[in-house]
């Protein structure tokens, strides 16, 4: 859809995010034959009632600025299987079909769930509060500091 004024084409786009809470899991750096590497992870979304939660599964390439740095920062924490719990925004949403190759499902049609993430908002590892866009200005929550100070994440 375009909108022309004045000899001007300015494209308008209809955007589609989602917000929500959710566990980040294998955070890892994507390297392609062609190309530059990207920033990849999976965030199990909690949804539902919260005494009996159940989750929905992205798979996301980091593409927001700040979010790849701080994703960035988890990974080691990641690696050692911490428990990542993140506010975000996705974007661009799509779904992707494929084929189980093992486990009971063996041969069965499933649906991948594919978007981009482009926001985080908290960050908490092993329920401490180790980022907030809220409060930025607190060297305690400051991004430089997920992997840096080793009594926070380990």
């Amino acid at each position: 859809m375009t909108n022309s004024t004045n000899n001007t084409t300015t494209k308008q786009f209809f955007d589609l995010h989602i917000t929500g809470l959710g566990y980040v899991n294998r955070i890892r750096e994507v390297q392609v034959k062609k190309g530059n590497p990207y920033l990849s992870c999976s965030i199990a979304a909690l949804r539902g009632n919260s005494e009996d939660a159940e989750y929905t599964y992205f798979e996301c390439n980091v593409t927001g600025e700040k979010a790849k740095h701080l994703i960035a920062k988890c990974i080691e924490a990641s690696d050692l299987k911490k428990k990542i719990l993140i506010s975000f925004c996705l974007g661009d949403l799509y779904s992707e079909t494929f084929t189980y190759t093992k486990g009971d499902k063996q041969g069965q049609t499933g649906v991948s769930l594919k978007a981009r993430l482009l926001k985080v908002s908290s960050i908490r590892i092993d329920g401490e509060l180790k980022y907030s866009e809220k409060d930025e200005s607190s060297e305690t929550l400051a991004p430089t500091q997920l992997n840096n100070d080793e009594s926070q994440v380990a």
